[in-house]
């Protein structure tokens, strides 16, 4: 319990910094990338439950 109130030495600090900054863009690089990719992939899942909906249909009538 101890260990948490001294404080870190600088080199620890700053290459905690450096980590914690890393992941940051790491993760605002993803969430960047899947914005991008959200049209398309909301379209192909509309084409399948189109497609899925027609066969049922077809199946159904006759």
């Amino acid at each position: 319990m101890g260990l948490w109130l001294n404080p870190l030495p600088s080199g620890q600090l700053r290459n905690s910094a450096c980590v914690f900054i890393v992941g940051l863009s790491l993760f605002a690089a993803g969430a960047h990338l899947s914005y991008l990719n959200i049209g398309p992939q909301q379209a192909r899942t509309k084409a399948r439950y189109d497609f899925v909906k027609e066969r049922l249909r077809r199946r159904r009538d006759g």
